[in-house]
């Protein structure tokens, strides 16, 4: 009863905040930004190429929350909705840098300067701030060496992963956020777990490297 009472109190607020976002409310869209901004940036910073694009779609995100909550009507939960919105921007983003870039950026490469004037590595700006369960659970070294194992694993497994094993959605919303059904988010974590895995064994010294092809299956495989 505990749980059910939890659950029917955190709906009823999310429905209160909801309904004042739809009158317009700066208050409650100041909130809004508040609560999601750093996690909708994370995503983004690890779903596309730069940081700047990542903090420039996390703006787009809001502007169209902002602009779309009026049409809103609760068939899923709002973060669900918001986070469906940021991966669709990403989507967009990555067509654009595939159409006008043709080429991968290397996770060594130096994309900008910090405030001290060194060169930054693209690998070190995916590595989220905010301390989460994520952050938590393995030192910065270790953190860092997964990250940029997971910049390697193919969409639309590298997704899944990120929704599931790092911003902790349930499989039911990973589902609802990627469009798909419950099995075929099952399949894609199951392999896109073990491409990690085998990008993370390749990566240690010494050790001679396998191609990680045999994982890799098209969509339609994996629907079925």
């Amino acid at each position: 009863m505990g749980n059910l009472a939890s659950a029917l109190s955190l709906r009823s607020e999310e429905a209160a905040l909801i309904a004042e976002l739809q009158t317009g409310s700066e208050e409650a869209f100041a909130w809004l930004i508040a609560r999601y901004h750093q996690p909708i940036y994370s995503l983004l910073a690890r779903m596309v190429h730069d940081r700047a694009d990542a903090a420039d779609l996390a703006q787009e995100v809001f502007v169209k929350v902002f602009r779309g909550v009026g049409r809103f009507h609760g068939e899923s939960s709002l973060r669900t909705w918001i986070y469906r919105i940021a991966l669709h921007e990403a989507s967009n983003q990555r067509r654009w840098w595939m159409r006008h870039k043709q080429q991968e950026v290397p996770i060594e490469q130096e994309m900008t300067e910090s405030c001290s004037g060194a060169p930054i590595k693209l690998k070190e700006m995916l590595i989220d701030p905010a301390e989460s369960p994520y952050d938590m659970a393995m030192h910065a070294q270790n953190r860092a060496r997964v990250e940029e194992a997971l910049s390697h694993v193919a969409e639309p497994f590298r997704t899944t992963l990120i929704l599931r094993d790092i911003e902790g959605f349930v499989y039911e919303e990973v589902a609802e956020i990627q469009g798909v059904n419950l099995g075929t988010v099952k399949s894609r974590l199951v392999r896109g777990r073990a491409l990690l895995r085998t990008i993370l064994m390749e990566s240690q010294p010494g050790r001679k490297k396998t191609s990680p092809g045999g994982f890799e299956i098209s969509l339609g495989e994996e629907t079925q």
